[in-house]
């Protein structure tokens, strides 16, 4: 758990919502190793760590959740394919702040995939399914949810079932489109790319700003627009999205955050993707 950045009033904590490891040459796509590898490295077997970090934003009205981390459902096998290392623990420091389930009035999905959605449903000691966050709204793109709901060939792999009957059947699901403010000075804003239905969020606070661009930039070294995944769906609209939107962080001095980077959880860069100030300072 890391605490202590604040965007203007906001004050963010990144939880730990599992760890686990993925194949480097799929999180960089086309972009040869020999290039990625010196600003993310692998292991012996070409897997790199990545972290699945919900941001908790405490407002002076809300208690937002980013994103929800792997949850506690993953089988025994699916541990092995994702390498997990280190288990979802969610709930355990949302308890160290004083924070119960009951207390979080918003979970914001910027897509459903697995490891961004695993936590929006627990399972308990008796194999039990509940909603994690009971009283919170849920918000989804109205895309991404009609997806989740009719995946295709290549999306059926990451919208796993057992994450989705349970919310669908609850009623605490929020579908936005294009623009929406979620809660006072935090916005979701329909992009596309990574999936057709991924949003991305802008928390602003007394004139300071965050882009939490998800799977447009799911690390610092993904900072050059060609460089992105193999996961990515629509890889053009990747490119183009991330040009605009690191343009747009750069001409508003807007902190960037991060859900899986394992060396920052935020950072400021310059026009040529290198990083300026990042947070936690002093590490890597």
């Amino acid at each position: 758990m890391k605490t202590g950045f604040r965007i203007g009033d906001f004050e963010l904590t990144w939880l730990n919502g599992g760890r686990f490891e993925l194949d480097g040459g799929a999180m960089f796509g086309v972009v040869p190793k020999v290039l990625w590898q010196k600003k993310y490295p692998a292991d012996a077997d070409n897997c790199i760590p990545l972290l699945a970090s919900p941001i908790l934003v405490r407002t002076a009205s809300d208690i937002v959740l980013i994103e929800s981390g792997i949850g506690n459902k993953l089988s025994e096998k699916q541990r092995k394919i994702y390498r997990v290392r280190e288990e979802w623990a969610v709930l355990q420091e949302l308890a160290q702040l004083g924070i119960g389930r009951d207390d979080v009035t918003h979970v914001v999905l910027t897509h459903y995939d697995w490891d961004h959605a695993g936590g929006v449903v627990i399972q308990d000691d008796v194999g039990g399914l509940a909603l994690t966050f009971p009283r919170a709204k849920h918000v989804i793109h109205r895309k991404e949810w009609e997806d989740v709901l009719n995946p295709n060939i290549r999306s059926v792999n990451a919208y796993w079932p057992v994450n989705i009957g349970t919310l669908k059947e609850n009623g605490r699901l929020t579908l936005t489109d294009g623009t929406a403010e979620v809660a006072p000075g935090i916005r979701v804003i329909h992009t596309g790319g990574h999936v057709s239905g991924h949003q991305i969020i802008v928390l602003e606070s007394r004139g300071e700003k965050a882009f939490h661009l998800a799977d447009l930039l799911p690390t610092h070294a993904h900072a050059n627009p060609l460089w992105i995944m193999a996961y990515d769906n629509h890889p053009l609209d990747t490119i183009a999205l991330k040009e605009r939107w690191l343009k747009q962080a750069r001409s508003e001095n807007a902190w960037l955050t991060f859900y899986h980077d394992v060396f920052m959880h935020a950072c400021t860069l310059d026009d040529k993707g290198n990083v300026v100030k990042r947070w936690p300072e002093g590490e890597r």
